[in-house]
C-alpha cells in the first residue's frame, strides 16, 4: 500500500471518529454480551446491550481494532440506541453490500458509514469494519431470546 493510498484510506474524518467512540466500555450486568474477532487481522469487538420493547435500550462496546474498525464502531455507537434488530440487520446487509459489491451507502440513520467508502478497495479491512455491527446484531438476537424464554 503506497503512502497516498494510506492517506486516502485513513482520512482525518476516520481518525476523528476512531478517537471518539460513543458508548465505549463494558456494561454492568447486560442482557447479552457478544465478542467477535476477525481472524485475518486480529481485531476484536465486544458488545454488551439491553433490549426493551424490541429496541436497544443500553449499549456498551469495547473495541480493539484498526482505525477503520474503530471508525465503524463510532458510527454505529452514535445511532444504536433505540434501534430494532431489523434495522440493525438491514444496516449490516447494506454495509456489506457497500463494501463488497459496490452497493450504496446504508440508509439513514446509518449513512455515517459513508466515511468508509474508500475501504471498498481493501478487502483485508472489511472484516474489521463489519465487526461492531455483526456483534450488535448477534447480541440483540441473544437478548431477545432471553426475554422470550
Amino acid at each position: 500500500m503506497s503512502d497516498s493510498d494510506l492517506i486516502k484510506l485513513y482520512s482525518g474524518r476516520i481518525l476523528a471518529l476512531a478517537a471518539q467512540i460513543p458508548h465505549a466500555g463494558r456494561l454492568d450486568t447486560p442482557m447479552a454480551s457478544v465478542k467477535r474477532r476477525s481472524p485475518l487481522c486480529g481485531s476484536t469487538v465486544t458488545v454488551d446491550l439491553d433490549v426493551q420493547e424490541g429496541r436497544v435500550s443500553r449499549f456498551g462496546q469495547e473495541v480493539k481494532a484498526c482505525a477503520l474498525g474503530q471508525a465503524s464502531a463510532s458510527v454505529l455507537g452514535a445511532v444504536v440506541i433505540g434501534r430494532s434488530r431489523t434495522e440493525l440487520e438491514d444496516a449490516l446487509t447494506q454495509l456489506r453490500a457497500m463494501l463488497k459489491s459496490g452497493g450504496p451507502v446504508p440508509a439513514a440513520p446509518f449513512e455515517g458509514f459513508e466515511v468508509l467508502l474508500p475501504a471498498r478497495d481493501y478487502k483485508n479491512r472489511h472484516a474489521s469494519i463489519l465487526l461492531a455491527l455483526e456483534a450488535t446484531v448477534e447480541a440483540l438476537a441473544a437478548a431477545e431470546a432471553t426475554t422470550c424464554a
